[in-house]
């Protein structure tokens, strides 16, 4: 993983570059499996034993909230960790615990049509992502 690319999201994002930081970004955007915090801790440890575990917490609950990862939930209300911000859509198998990235601009596009001719009284839609629950075929 390129450090200065990781340096760029954090200096973008407005958060002070610490080692910590750019260990658990490392390790998010390596495992590239939407990874809940368990597997970010378990490839922490094996490559930096000395970072606390609640250290790791708080860095992935700020990195959340300055919209640097997003929370995703799966059926069995396990929280995993999406490092890509684009607007895209998931797939989810609830046998494997599997999620997949689903980018559809067509589908998007019916989406943001369909809910714009809909007109939710007193609600304002700021992004639409779907979690399509399947299995994924060997």
């Amino acid at each position: 993983m390129d450090i200065a690319y990781l340096r760029k999201i954090l200096i973008e994002k407005g958060l002070k570059i610490t080692p910590q930081r750019l260990i658990v970004l490392e390790a998010v955007k390596t495992l590239n499996n939407h990874p809940t915090a368990d597997n970010v801790m378990v490839y922490i440890k094996n490559n930096h034993p000395n970072i606390a575990i609640g250290t790791i917490y708080n860095i992935l609950d700020t990195f959340v909230e300055f919209g640097i990862l997003r929370k995703v939930n799966t059926e069995k209300d396990i929280m995993r960790y999406d490092p890509i911000l684009e607007n895209h859509h998931h797939l989810y198998s609830g046998d494997s615990n599997r999620i997949e990235d689903y980018f559809d601009n067509d589908l998007d596009l019916f989406l943001k049509k369909y809910f714009t001719k809909k007109n939710i009284p007193g609600f304002e839609i700021e992004n639409i992502k779907l979690q399509i629950k399947g299995k994924f075929k060997p």
